[in-house]
């Protein structure tokens, strides 16, 4: 079994302010679905998938104080999570592109980064 990620936020979730700490769980074989699970809360966790494979060119824009809080010295360090709401399939579940969680491969932190683009919706269908 290989080692369970645990990821610390350096800022809370909005609605969160108690959880800080959690396990990235593979739900599946190849990684590609996965659970946030709260090491702080037993009862929380969140729906997240690494945004590359379903939105291949989506690019946020990280500022600078959330860069130099994760220790991003390059974008290869980050790995974009979108955090998704779950529908009864997966043609009805859908990602929040407008706010990912921004995670620094190397040393394991986290932020929650809400992006100021009107375009990005939170609520975008995850397959077409």
């Amino acid at each position: 079994m290989s080692e369970i990620p645990v990821i610390e936020l350096v800022h809370p979730l909005p609605g969160f302010p108690d959880a800080r700490r959690f396990a990235l769980v593979e739900l599946d074989e190849d990684g590609v679905l996965c659970a946030l699970r709260s090491l702080d809360d037993p009862d929380l966790r969140f729906l997240v998938a690494p945004a590359t494979p379903f939105f291949p060119d989506y690019a946020p824009v990280v500022d600078d104080t959330a860069a130099e809080e994760l220790a991003l010295t390059t974008a290869d360090d980050a790995l974009v999570l979108l955090i998704l709401t779950p529908g009864p399939s997966l043609q009805e579940t859908t990602a929040n592109l407008r706010a990912p969680l921004v995670l620094n491969a190397g040393t394991r932190r986290a932020c929650q980064v809400i992006l100021d683009d009107a375009a990005l919706s939170v609520a975008t269908p995850l397959v077409a």
